[in-house]
């Protein structure tokens, strides 16, 4: 029997549950794989060799397609991970041949405040620790993709202020003409490392390179982990590579990574990074784990790879969407679904009680800030709470409802949901005409999400109507405006004199027509203020940016204040985390 998450803690479940593990062989067996498709890392993790998958099933019918998004959260999120794994393990108990592809943890919430991204209780995946401390080793290689661009970018800057162009021309250079204040890109780490937002590099002599202001950021923000998350192929991903925007020249033209000669290299580094991961739940079922989180300053989307095998390979496929559905679920529907070409059946959009008390400010709930534990008073029955916070879900039930996708809202149950907090929030949820199902699967596993299971199921037995939001060819300014009034709520949009400029040369440059559009906007609010919670009226959307990725094909305009480098709280997760010396096993993961 599994232990009981009421009274142990998710490392410790993971860890009984490991005991019992199928090894990559069997998963793979159960998949329909063939033994040369997997690649394994050990025995019970595996990376799966996508162009043969793809080669041998290209034909296949595809599987339906649900994605898996939520409500506007609180800074712990709202279990949409655990949610995932337990309607996975659902839909296996009944006996349905389905898979899950979720993205890669970061090290800076499984380091700090957020913890992993295993999922929680009796609906995780394991191994826990290999999971959650670099699995094998897809961020690694972006990080090193990432920051070898970096190394290539400085130093040229620094042989081109050194060297002659007779000397350049000696090893083969021609001088870039790099302008230093126009470097587009910093480095990235893996962590949440708020003193490496702002620093100065090359300090020292004309030899320790050249000394200007640089930046980090956190390693899933990275372009790089964007491309990873789109690339088609492998031949797509290198063109994608070389085509990223590192810096500029005095003359304002781009310098690429194939400027700099270093596209290839980078591309080595992601030759085995671009194969999906397989995994397992602790009830045994296939989990492909592929690209990274954070929706509000990425993509936030598991990769199109992924999808693509796992919807030859099952009769239902979920994937996972970052945040709530004004970031993670419109990025899905309007950039993920074009690159991928398939769309969704349905959307469970994640709800737990706690998460839409924190919603209702207007009817006095307290605040829940970042870095701080979420207040006591959430976990005791308060309807009038929950039923102003509501407004929050009806917003994100409307979101899906303009793509034409069924929405089933999922009540995250905790053991501190009271029945009458429940009945409100089915009774609120339905009233809109979404499906909703009670969902226990932190607590009992499958079994705790059949009802989730039987109203997917349900849900996509019915057709769609699947629509974008806007056209291809709609100019950005009016896709900003529509994301902006329509998903966020907003009466309009305002541009600082930056973003305007910006705005005029890219919608000017017929090159940027067929970028997609990608907005980075706190998490935390339908605006662009993390404090207002709700679903609020009356407000103005401000663009103060918008950044270029040059190989993903994105324009992200930056609403608001955000910074691509989360910060450490003062009571981070790796005060809790160890290893056991005599066995190698790693306690205190959540």
């Amino acid at each position: 029997m599994p232990l009981d998450p009421t009274e142990h803690p998710d490392w410790e479940i993971a860890l009984e549950a490991e005991s019992r593990m199928k090894t990559c062989y069997q998963l793979g067996e159960e998949l329909g794989l063939t033994k040369e498709e997997l690649l394994p890392y050990g025995h019970y993790i595996a990376k799966v060799d996508y162009l043969k998958v793809m080669e041998r099933l290209r034909d296949a019918p595809d599987g339906k397609f649900i994605e898996v998004t939520g409500i506007t959260p609180t800074p712990l999120g709202e279990g949409k991970s655990t949610t995932t794994i337990g309607l996975l393990q659902g839909l296996g108990r009944r006996k349905k041949r389905v898979t899950a592809c979720i993205r890669q943890p970061s090290g800076g919430p499984t380091m700090n405040i957020k913890g992993s991204a295993a999922g929680g209780g009796l609906s995780q995946v394991i191994p826990l620790a290999e999971f959650s401390l670099g699995l094998t080793g897809d961020i690694n290689a972006v990080m090193n993709a990432h920051n070898l661009a970096m190394v290539a970018l400085t130093a040229r800057l620094q042989h081109e202020r050194n060297y002659d162009d007779e000397r350049l021309a000696k090893v083969g250079l021609r001088r870039l003409n790099i302008d230093p204040t126009r470097v587009e890109m910093g480095w990235v780490i893996d962590f949440c490392a708020q003193a490496l937002r702002n620093i100065i590099i090359g300090i020292g002599g004309r030899m320790d390179g050249y000394m200007m202001q640089s930046r980090f950021q956190i390693a899933s923000s990275s372009e790089v982990m964007a491309i990873l998350a789109v690339a088609r192929s492998l031949e797509d991903l290198r063109q994608r590579i070389g085509q990223i925007i590192v810096a500029y020249d005095k003359k304002d033209r781009p310098i690429t990574c194939e400027d700099l000669e270093v596209a290839g290299a980078m591309t080595a580094w992601l030759r085995s990074a671009i194969n999906p991961n397989l995994i397992q739940t602790i009830e045994g079922q296939p989990c492909f784990v592929h690209a990274g989180p954070f929706a509000n300053i990425a993509i936030g989307q598991s990769s199109v790879i992924g999808d693509q095998i796992c919807l030859k390979l099952a009769d239902y496929h979920i994937t996972e969407s970052g945040f709530g559905a004004d970031i993670g679920f419109e990025k899905f529907w309007n950039v993920k679904c074009r690159y991928l070409g398939k769309v969704p059946h349905v959307s469970v959009i994640t709800a737990t009680i706690r998460g839409l008390k924190h919603h209702g400010v207007t009817a006095g709930a307290p605040p829940c800030p970042p870095g701080r534990p979420i207040p006591k008073e959430y976990f005791e029955e308060n309807l009038a709470w929950l039923e102003a916070g509501a407004a929050n879900l009806l917003h994100h039930i409307n979101i899906v409802k303009k793509s034409g996708v069924h929405p089933v809202v999922a009540i995250n149950v905790f053991p501190t949901d009271t029945p009458a907090e429940i009945r409100l929030l089915r009774r609120i949820a339905e009233q809109s005409g979404a499906r909703v199902a009670v969902s226990n699967h932190w607590r009992y596993g499958g079994e705790g999400a059949l009802e989730l299971a039987d109203a997917v199921l349900d849900a996509c037995e019915q057709p769609v109507s699947f629509r974008y939001l806007y056209e291809d060819d709609t100019p950005l300014s009016e896709r900003i405006e529509k994301i902006a009034r329509e998903v966020y709520g907003a009466d309009g949009v305002e541009y600082s004199r930056e973003a305007e400029a910006k705005l005029k040369e890219f919608e000017n440059n017929p090159k940027y027509r067929d970028f997609a559009t990608m907005m980075v906007k706190t998490h935390l609010s339908l605006t662009h203020d993390p404090t207002i919670k709700g679903a609020p009226k009356g407000w103005t959307l401000p663009i103060k940016d918008i950044l270029v990725y040059g190989g993903a094909r994105f324009l992200c305009p930056m609403a608001g204040e955000i910074s691509l480098m989360p910060g450490t709280g003062s009571d981070p997760a790796f005060r809790r985390i160890d290893v056991d010396v005599k066995t190698g096993r790693v306690t205190g993961l959540f």
